[in-house]
């Protein structure tokens, strides 16, 4: 035995000693590749470069790339043309779920690895689809439904588990604060000359009203929950709160309007929560049930067969059309950017957009997916589980309304989710909350909110 020490201790030098010998000799031809390519091919050279640099990065500080990522993640940009339509968020979302899924905390929590079963689970339920019906539009969705899912949820994950859940969630906050901002000022602009129409976001690129809409909507239920580990300032809570708001109803998107509604409704009844949250603030939703429901009423009464509750009955009618071709398996994800059909619309609701797509069996993968991560939210601590609800309740409400496999509106539900899964892990190791959060205890002791 003492005789094999030395041994051993020689040989892990001599793998030291090839490892390094290896590790320079690579960065050697890499420098000279760069440098070749620079000269023949600048931008392969750029992308190599700080591909480099991102491995670099990210073995050093794993949760950094995922945690920049964040404000880019709800940029709606489009980039791409027949029917591999994606956007900024979804290369955005690409670029940070790689590290985030090699170089995570490990293990994953068991909440975290439910969740990505049951998006492996709503994978299999669709890829029927894509066997049945060959095209690129359905492979490529397919594809990007799982990166809305996993990858958010790793990316959240990333973010949180390696202590940065308060600066990621302050990010979000803001990046939302500032397109409901641009959008609070379009609106008093566009009211001040006498229109007022819905405001569709123009800077610094064209948005639409349902799109900022909703995302303001998501951000309101995002505030209302106020983590504390999020160390949000009540000073800062009311200012973003009537921004959010003010926003969402410059935009009239009523399915925002609906999906605070129902965040809100479910906060303020759950029994377990971190804060005891005023059930007069249902007395404040009522009224606004109220007004929706009139203006859904009258548009159903309308001469105008193309107002949006009259034209939404005509997408559900003519998406059954669709689903009856194929009731099982669907007919493809993203059919609507076929010939096949003389339609050219996107379901807008969850539900009907998957029965179209991936058929009764697809649908049945759609909801586990929805009901396990309802479940994971809704059974974590509340101190960290309350943001994730909100935000999913919120989104799904929305998604009954509007369209739900939307890159930004998709993936932001399961970044919270992620995130908030990440933070606990990293009390839980530190033994205590996350840098500007409180003891877990202070859930029982909650505190009366409005």
């Amino acid at each position: 035995m003492n005789a094999s020490a030395p041994e051993r201790v020689r040989e892990v030098l001599r793998e030291e000693r090839t490892l390094h010998v290896l590790l320079v000799a690579g960065a050697v031809v890499l420098a000279l590749v760069v440098a070749r390519l620079s000269v023949t091919m600048p931008e392969a050279a750029i992308v190599i470069a700080v591909a480099v640099l991102a491995i670099g990065v990210t073995a050093l500080q794993p949760g950094l790339i995922p945690l920049v990522s964040l404000p880019f993640l709800l940029v709606v940009l489009r980039v791409g043309t027949g029917g591999i339509d994606l956007s900024l968020s979804d290369f955005a979302l690409a670029a940070a779920a790689l590290p985030a899924l090699f170089m995570a905390r490990r293990p994953f929590a068991p909440g975290l690895r439910a969740v990505l079963w049951a998006s492996v689970f709503y994978q299999f339920t669709t890829l029927m689809a894509v066997v049945n019906n060959p095209y690129a539009a359905n492979a490529v969705e397919w594809a990007h439904a799982w990166l809305l899912v996993a990858g958010g949820l790793l990316v959240g994950w990333a973010v949180g588990a390696n202590g940065h859940g308060r600066t990621g969630v302050r990010l979000l906050y803001l990046t939302i604060g500032l397109l409901a901002l641009i959008t609070v000022v379009e609106g008093l602009i566009q009211f001040a000359q006498g229109d007022f129409e819905p405001v569709y976001p123009s800077f610094p690129f064209a948005m639409h009203k349902n799109f900022a809409g909703t995302l303001c909507g998501l951000g309101a239920a995002m505030v209302y929950a106020r983590p504390r580990w999020a160390g949000l300032a009540r000073p800062t809570t009311v200012i973003l709160m009537t921004l959010l708001i003010g926003a969402m109803l410059f935009t009239q998107s009523r399915q925002a309007v609906v999906g605070l509604v129902g965040a809100v409704f479910v906060l303020v009844l759950r029994s377990n929560t971190d804060r005891k949250r005023s059930k007069l603030t249902l007395l404040l939703l009522v009224p606004i049930v109220a007004v929706l429901t009139n203006l859904v009423q009258d548009q159903l009464k309308s001469d105008n067969q193309f107002n949006s509750a009259l034209q939404r009955l005509t997408w559900f009618q003519d998406s059954l059309t669709v689903w009856s071709t194929d009731p099982w398996f669907g007919v493809g994800l993203r059919w609507w950017y076929t010939d096949r059909f003389p339609f050219q619309f996107q379901p807008p609701n969850a539900e009907i957009e998957v029965l179209t797509s991936a058929g009764v069996v697809g649908l049945v993968g759609f909801v586990v997916l929805i009901v396990v991560s309802l479940r994971v939210a809704w059974k974590l601590d509340p101190v960290y589980g309350s943001l994730a609800v909100a935000v999913l309740v919120s989104r799904l409400v929305q998604g009954q309304f509007d369209l739900y496999w939307a890159a930004v509106q998709a993936s932001l539900p399961f970044v919270v989710l992620g995130l908030c899964l990440g933070v606990q892990r990293h009390a839980e190791e530190t033994d205590g909350p996350p840098a500007g959060g409180r003891d877990t205890s202070a859930a029982k002791t909650p505190v009366t909110v409005p």
